[in-house]
């Protein structure tokens, strides 16, 4: 959807600024799409979707906000910071670096960065903000009110500087994502295992799947398996994105890592919902950005124990 409207802007070329580039004491913003992806497919956000909400924050701040940042580097969020080329500079600084399903993981939340505010559709035209130093409220509040706004809707982040995400930000993640497309389109076509050097990674396993079992204590949470080219049994732990692999009861590989799903035959890249039995699939493990292993009080909030998975958090 974003790539449709993106390629339709009177913007491009749109020019991407690293942080060092820009005067630090700048207010910046960072923009999202939240609840159900699949929602928005059958109800368009509109050629606007951020704008109330980008005015309210700005109305709570008291002044404007020119620069904006990513919000989440992984899905269609990867590309909502360009919705605002021709209106604000655009930072190549990302709060995730990867996918992330709630909102207290952020990365200016992870390190506690004072004065965050946080808006949100509720609806109708509705919108609302909230300003609390307690993240999970964030979280919990906004989730709420896209709920209420019938399961999507945009969010904005606000209330922090080009300064603050020297510190507290994935840096480089869209030009780290413009050479990984570009290393996956040259060798899209290649053996797996070249495949897999090419873009940095490591390839983990392939197979076909032969059973998708829900976990009985989170149905978030499904068990994907299959067996290997030598009889190993392989299992991937899923919920919205791969959290850890495994082979014969051995921990391979888990989050913050980032785990790619392709499809054996067609190379395309599968997400959670895609994982069906049958389908022939293989797996390659991509290093986590350095910003979440760097500390450990960061890595916990996206470890697989953060989604409540106990004994997959570091591999052996």
């Amino acid at each position: 959807m974003l790539e449709l409207v993106l390629a339709d802007a009177g913007a491009w070329p749109i020019e991407l600024y690293d942080v060092d580039e820009l005067d630090p004491s700048l207010p910046c913003l960072g923009a999202a799409f939240v609840g159900s992806t699949m929602l928005l497919g059958e109800r368009l956000p509109g050629d606007a979707p951020f704008a109330r909400l980008v005015e309210a924050a700005e109305r709570w701040l008291g002044h404007d906000v020119p620069v904006v940042c990513s919000l989440e580097g992984g899905g269609l969020n990867g590309l909502t910071p360009f919705l605002f080329a021709g209106t604000r500079t655009i930072v190549d600084a990302d709060l995730t670096g990867r996918a992330v399903p709630g909102l207290d993981q952020m990365s200016l939340l992870v390190d506690g960065v004072p004065g965050v505010i946080a808006a949100c559709d509720t609806g109708a035209g509705g919108v609302m903000l909230v300003q609390t130093d307690r993240p999970p409220d964030i979280e919990r509040v906004i989730r709420a009110a896209t709920i209420q706004a019938g399961g999507t809707g945009g969010t904005v982040f606000a209330g922090f500087t080009v300064g603050d995400l020297l510190e507290h930000s994935i840096i480089g993640n869209a030009a780290r994502a413009l050479e990984l497309g570009a290393a996956f389109d040259a060798a899209a076509a290649a053996p797996l295992p070249e495949l897999a050097d090419a873009i940095g990674g490591r390839l983990l396993g392939q197979g076909r799947i032969g059973a998708v079992d829900p976990d009985a204590r989170d149905a978030h949470v499904t068990a994907v398996q299959f067996r290997g080219a030598e009889g190993q049994v392989h299992r991937l732990i899923v919920r919205s994105e791969t959290l850890a692999f495994m082979t014969d009861g051995r921990l391979e590989a888990s989050a913050p890592s980032i785990i790619v799903v392709l499809d054996a035959v067609s190379r395309d890249i599968l997400e959670a919902t895609e994982l069906t039995m049958a389908r022939n699939v293989a797996v390659i493990e991509l290093p986590a950005p350095a910003w979440w292993t760097g500390r450990p009080e960061r890595t916990r909030h996206v470890a697989p124990s953060a989604y409540g998975l106990a004994g997959l958090d570091e591999v052996p």
